[in-house]
């Protein structure tokens, strides 16, 4: 404060002539002068113009500078001046946030500034450093922001968002739908109504709360469909842009109700993020950037939580850099592009693992940095999630992903990219109308108080639950109030924990289920997408996620006891289910069920292009054991 004592003693040894305070008491703005032959100037006065809009006024001190003769050239050039409607004068960082303030643009700036001795030292110095290198300042805001600084606008980047969120949202309920009679209907592995009846046994009134699910209601069959059924024409109407927030509410209840009763089929971290964002799409407004700035509080989540996960499980193979040398034989359903990249030299794969580290820990960070540097954390960020896109299937995980990276693109740079009708076709329907009925809607909205209060209170809370759960995650021993109020949000998957693949699974095994009618010939059951006849080349099958054969994959990393849905499995394929056994490709016994089934165990390995062009074989395999006894139904 004892800096700014100084400036308004100056003020004081120099006053206006009685001529100039007069015409200063006229003044209707505030009136900000500054050096026209700058160029580091002229590039943030255009700027600061548009925050404030008709609030300031602007003159070069090449125009003016005769009006205020008890400022010196040398100070002119030293510093911008604002001249208040009072005929005070404020200069360097003060003029600034004060003329940010008087526009209600980043007020808490010049809060800051009056009432924290440091901010405003440390803000004085930083100006006086720029001011004496404005060479330096020029190339370093033309390397970070561009050549022209604009407030950032994300009409573009939420627009396309939505329809993104609409359309995998939609082939969520479509992927689920087709399977879920065979995973969770009354015939099924894991019938709802069971379900249900066993959270309410154990939890009674309490189920409610920690199985929030619409199947409370109902756990039949045509209830089921009927979610299902609602939640794909809530997603069309979305993709139309009719009654966005009552469909990203519906969409969400819908959603959250089948991955509660999907059980173990819907407890993927990808369901979670679908929800998540669904979520925090409420908060997306016509011009608010609070929606942006939650979308990339999520995307920092999701990136960097993936790549500490890595490193916080102690795993050697991602110490070592080893990872990815077994990881694309290794993983769930790999694509036939993941056998080609299984091929590349192993320099490669640690090559690979490094950059996936810079991109998952360091490149995170610049999600918040400045323009140029958040474009070149979303290339960053795009490159890796359309590797993982190619060489492996995660169903809606990368497309979901990259949909989130848009909100580090402003319309700036996607008009670019947009046709010009339809980047003007956005604006136009995102500016509010010039009419006077929607000017009284507009003002009733700002008078709205209690509204605000409730986004704000909202808001606040899902930051903090964020911030306790990053301090959950890397805290050695996390304290009871933190697990405490997140268990409160955890029933509803709003804010989540992320970490594809902390632990790499090396090697691959692969449980082979066959039925047999006289307990000597054994005849396998094939599944639809998951590696099996050796012969068969990886399938691609994202964004459909055929969950049966992904819980497959986690059944061969223990054994059956600690998988109970798989003797669920078998039951149903002894009584021949006809849901059950139409999730399957090949059903070798169509006539009826066979009278015995056993599990067998395999390890499964790519094989390399010599052996690809003698065999044909993609997969080379080494039977293991039994996995699961022989069982039937007497």
């Amino acid at each position: 404060m004892k800096l700014r004592k100084n400036v308004r003693q100056k003020k004081q040894e120099k006053p206006f002539d009685k001529e100039r305070q007069s015409k200063a008491g006229k003044r209707k703005k505030p009136l900000l002068i500054y050096d026209s032959e700058c160029d580091f100037c002229n590039i943030w006065i255009k700027y600061w113009k548009l925050l404030t809009r008709d609030k300031v006024d602007y003159a070069s001190f090449q125009d003016v500078a005769r009006y205020f003769p008890q400022i010196s050239p040398k100070e002119f050039q030293k510093s911008v001046k604002l001249v208040m409607r009072s005929g005070e004068v404020l200069s360097g960082a003060e003029a600034v946030f004060k003329a940010l303030h008087v526009a209600h643009q980043k007020r808490w700036l010049f809060w800051m500034y009056g009432h924290v001795p440091v901010f405003a030292w440390a803000s004085e110095v930083f100006y006086r450093f720029v001011a004496s290198h404005r060479g330096f300042g020029y190339w370093s805001t033309v390397f970070l922001f561009g050549s022209e600084v604009k407030p950032p606008i994300y009409r573009l980047s939420s627009w396309l968002f939505l329809k993104i969120l609409g359309v995998i949202y939609f082939v969520a309920f479509a992927s689920f739908g087709v399977q879920m009679m065979g995973l969770i209907g009354a015939d099924g592995i894991l019938p709802i109504g069971e379900f249900i009846e066993s959270i309410g046994t154990r939890l009674g009134s309490k189920g409610f709360w920690y199985a929030p699910t619409l199947f409370w209601l109902s756990a039949s069959d045509w209830f089921l469909k009927a979610i299902v059924i609602a939640g794909l024409v809530s997603s069309l109407l979305l993709i139309a842009g009719l009654m966005r927030k009552l469909m990203l509410v519906l969409m969400f209840v819908f959603y959250l109700s089948l991955v509660v009763a999907g059980q173990v089929f819907m407890a993927f971290q990808w369901d979670s993020l679908l929800l998540e964002a669904g979520f925090l799409a409420l908060f997306l407004g016509r011009s608010s950037t609070l929606g942006v700035w939650l979308f990339r509080l999520l995307l920092f989540k999701l990136m960097f939580l993936g790549g500490a996960a890595k490193l916080l499980s102690g795993d050697a193979a991602w110490r070592g850099l080893t990872a990815l040398t077994f990881h694309y034989e290794t993983q769930p359903l790999p694509t036939i592009f993941g056998w080609y990249a299984h091929q590349l030299p192993q320099w490669f794969h640690k090559f690979s693992v490094l950059m996936t580290f810079f991109i998952e820990l360091i490149v995170p960070f610049l999600i918040f940095a400045t323009r140029h540097l958040r474009f070149f954390a979303g290339f960053a960020l795009i490159v890796l999630q359309a590797l993982i896109f190619i060489t492996g299937n995660y169903t809606i995980f990368n497309i979901l992903a990259i949909a989130l990276i848009l909100f580090l693109f402003d319309d700036a740079f996607l008009s670019r990219i947009f046709p010009s009708f339809l980047t003007r076709r956005i604006h136009k329907n995102a500016l509010p109308a010039n009419s006077s009925r929607s000017q009284r809607i507009a003002k009733k909205e700002n008078e709205w108080g209690l509204r605000r209060i409730g986004v704000a209170a909202v808001v606040a809370f899902i930051v903090l639950a964020n911030i306790l759960l990053m301090m959950n995650i890397f805290a050695s021993r996390p304290s009871k109030p933190i697990r405490s109020l997140l268990s409160i949000v955890q029933p509803f998957r709003i804010v989540n924990s992320y970490g594809l693949f902390a632990t790499m699974t090396n090697p691959r095994y692969e449980i082979v289920i066959e039925g047999s009618n006289d307990g000597e010939t054994w005849l396998p059951y094939e599944f639809k997408y998951k590696p099996g006849d050796v012969t068969r080349p990886p399938r691609w099958v994202q964004p459909h996620q055929p969950r049966l054969d992904w819980q497959m994959w986690f059944a061969a990393l223990s054994d059956y006891q600690r998988n109970p849905w798989f003797v669920n499995l078998i039951s149903r394929l002894l009584e021949g289910s006809p849901h059950v056994v139409a999730l399957l490709e090949k059903n070798p016994f169509p006539d009826k069920p066979p009278q015995s089934i056993r599990a067998v165990f395999y390890e499964y390995h790519f094989t390399d292009l010599k052996t690809k062009k003698e065999e044909g074989a993609w997969w080379q395999r080494e039977y293991k054991g039994l996995y699961f006894p022989v069982a039937s139904l007497k």
